[in-house]
């Protein structure tokens, strides 16, 4: 447990309700502090029950008595009308985990007047345009749910992996480097037209197969949507998470304050360009003792202070991630 949270909260996730979404690892994350946690699928009723979603949601958040309602951008879609007599009264925390601002997303986050970002540069562009407090809020590891998998099926095997969109172009440059220094394996969603010199197997992993993914490279690479990521502060990403979480050895993008998650060599590692990510993935898949040994310092490290319980911990006690410690 994290120390520092008030314990025997009553709390209501509105978002959506998919096993493996960011919502069910809040709820889990809650319930291990010691809190009554309700997750309500905002999106499920939308979509089966149209115009009486909104009621349906507000009889079964209101009936649930909270103390305090946690929504995700999912939330917008009942209205801002009946989200706020849902929220009258009551603590609330608007909590963003994308990298794009969208108008929608700053309605909810001037609704609910208390909002937390991943993207730390967005701290400043929220207060700006008029949301009352925002905070900073990176993902973090579900301890439940983020686990190595015991074996991986040998079409998984491979030097690195890389599971991601298409239609972020702005990576390919680090694949390709990556793809010509290492048998890569690219999945994910959209990759069908992608270029033919780009090494894509299938496409989007979830769950399990994910993990299993994670388990049959040697390398797990990241690499940014938005060229912006690659300079941002801070910018971490919601795949170093899993793969940490997984057990697996992630290579990652370098940016400023970086270490303050996890260290150079330590827990990961950190290229600088695409050169540099060609160079490391040279350099590791040649030393497999020292791969094993960073991937298991890596989780070990992001169980002892980057769970989803830590993240959540802070937010019900109304803080952002400390940015000054380092882990």
């Amino acid at each position: 447990m994290c120390p520092g949270y008030n314990t025997g909260m009553r709390i209501v996730v509105l978002g959506a309700g998919r096993a493996g979404k960011t919502e069910a690892s809040i709820v889990r994350a809650a319930r291990a502090l010691g809190h009554d946690c309700r997750l309500v699928d905002v999106v499920r009723w939308r979509r089966y029950t149209g115009s009486w979603s909104g009621p349906l949601v507000s009889y079964f958040a209101h009936s649930f008595e909270p103390d305090f309602i946690l929504l995700t951008r999912h939330a917008v879609e009942l209205g801002l009308p009946v989200l706020q007599r849902l929220l009258r009264g009551r603590r609330a925390a608007f909590w963003y985990f994308d990298f794009e601002p969208k108008e929608n997303v700053l309605r909810l986050g001037r609704t609910v007047r208390t909002m937390y970002v991943t993207s730390l540069p967005h701290v400043d562009y929220y207060l700006a345009a008029g949301v009352e407090e925002v905070h900073f809020m990176p993902q973090g590891v579900d301890a439940d749910y983020d686990v190595p998998a015991d074996s991986a099926p040998r079409q998984y095997h491979c030097d690195a992996s890389f599971v991601g969109s298409a239609q972020a172009t702005h990576r390919y440059a680090v694949l390709r480097a990556v793809a010509a220094a290492s048998r890569l394996q690219i999945r994910g969603h959209g990759w069908k037209t992608a270029p033919a010199d780009l090494p894509v197997v299938g496409g989007p992993v979830y769950g399990k197969r994910l993990r299993q993914v994670i388990r049959g490279a040697s390398i797990s690479l990241g690499a940014n949507s938005n060229p912006a990521q690659d300079t941002e502060r801070a910018s971490v990403s919601n795949r170093m998470w899993k793969v940490l979480g997984c057990g697996g050895f992630y290579l990652g993008r370098r940016v400023e304050d970086i270490e303050r998650f996890a260290k150079d060599g330590v827990h990961c590692a950190w290229y600088r360009d695409p050169g540099h990510a060609a160079e490391l993935t040279r350099q590791y898949l040649a030393q497999p003792e020292a791969r094993e040994r960073i991937a298991q310092a890596g989780r070990a490290h992001a169980l002892r202070h980057h769970t989803y319980a830590h993240r959540l911990a802070l937010l019900l006690d109304g803080k952002g991630y400390p940015l000054h410690t380092i882990l």
